[in-house]
């Protein structure tokens, strides 16, 4: 089932790609600029269509893709007639807002398919309903059961598994974490369990046992997935896609200092970091782990694999906000230089200045190619020598 998830994530990849050159295509078009070519993919074309004025279609490599709008610097050649429409000949916000729009798609797509999850496929929680009840108690040398071994309290209660509860000593349970607080509390204390089965209630006694200073009475939840209101979930997902972005800011500045470690890891044979660096690869495989995990229902798979696009999209999208050429951080980057520029020559009473040719960064962008390569090969050996594997 492993390949389903892999597949299931190439697919999600190059869809995402598409979105993102999307929304910097949607962007420009908006604001009259003249997009040429717009492609999935680099090298040989395997396909393309001439609409209007652009052409649609899907190169060989599927590493990618770009979009082609005239005029990206004021070396370029154009034809005359395209210069009105020329990007460098637009004004700095629009310019921005273009290039923005790509890493703002992969946001927005990271929030709709957390939100997707929250109001559609559901989250995995605990219930109030019992999943289990044990037999006897753990102990410090033996967690199965024996003839010696002391039946559970909730054993010895008479509770059932599909048993829901409802109060503890007449108050009401509003989740799992309500039952578990209570219960930890009370070690050697006699509750009063109200419980519903078969759609009466019913209330039987136990006493919490005393095991590692906390109460214990041998049950364990259900666990069901719960779908959230869609008003609701609106709040929550921002909230996620807040946190994700936090832990992609967090991942990119400690960036650095784990690289020593994915290199021990890929070729001193020391254990994989499962909070540490993982590749697109790497990524493939987790997702296709997930489909795999035959102990986990659908629903929690397919959660799963949604989270992990959610997560990759946030991050990507803020990765490629870093002002480094040629992301398009570095292009806003210089966007704002103009700003600025063009700001300082007013104030002198000075025509505004040429645009800044980003051509003039070729060096820096192939400093900055190489290390993004550089990366991207060791945690391509780390996926394949040392890949990472989830628990489940």
């Amino acid at each position: 089932m492993s390949w389903i998830g892999i597949i299931a994530f190439v697919v999600a990849l190059v869809a995402s790609v598409m979105i993102h050159e999307a929304g910097h295509f949607l962007m420009a078009r908006r604001f009259g600029m003249k997009v040429t070519e717009f492609f999935v993919g680099f090298g040989p074309r395997l396909y393309s269509r001439v609409r209007g004025e652009t052409e649609y279609g899907v190169k060989a490599i599927p590493a990618g893709g770009y979009v082609r709008i005239i005029g990206m610097t004021p070396s370029e050649q154009i034809a005359p007639e395209d210069e009105p429409r020329a990007f460098y000949r637009a004004s700095v916000g629009r310019r921005i807002a273009v290039l923005a729009a790509g890493s703002i798609s992969h946001i927005v797509l990271g929030f709709l398919l957390v939100y997707l999850l929250l109001a559609g496929v559901g989250v995995s929680v605990q219930t109030t309903t019992l999943g289990s009840v044990s037999k006897c108690l753990p102990t410090s040398t033996n967690v199965d059961c024996t003839a010696s071994s002391t039946p559970s309290p909730a054993l010895a209660a008479g509770l059932k598994p599909q048993d829901r509860l409802v109060a503890i000593n007449g108050t009401k349970l509003n989740s799992w974490s309500d039952a578990v607080k209570v219960i930890q509390g009370s070690a050697n204390k006699p509750l009063q369990i109200t419980i519903e089965r078969d759609h009466k209630l019913l209330t039987l006694k136990a006493t919490p046992a005393e095991v590692a200073g906390k109460g214990l009475l041998g049950i364990t939840s259900e666990i069901a997935s719960k779908r959230e209101n869609p008003a609701v979930a609106v709040k929550d997902a921002a909230g996620s896609t807040w946190k994700m972005g936090s832990q992609s800011i967090l991942a990119l500045v400690t960036l650095p200092a784990k690289i020593p470690g994915l290199w021990r890891q890929t070729f001193d044979n020391q254990p994989r970091d499962l909070n540490g660096l993982v590749g697109v690869v790497g990524v493939a495989r987790v997702s296709g782990q997930t489909f795999s995990a035959r102990d986990l229902p659908w629903s929690e798979r397919i959660g799963t694999f949604i989270l992990i696009l959610a997560s990759l999209n946030i991050f990507i999208g803020i990765f490629n906000a870093l002002p480094l050429p040629p992301l398009d951080g570095g292009h806003i980057a210089v966007a704002l230089v103009d700003k600025w520029r063009s700001m300082k020559a007013r104030r002198r009473g000075l025509a505004s200045p040429a645009p800044f040719d980003v051509a003039s960064l070729i060096p820096v962008t192939l400093v900055v190619l190489g290390l993004l390569v550089s990366l991207s090969l060791l945690l391509l050996a780390a996926d394949i020598v040392n890949p990472v594997r989830l628990n489940l």
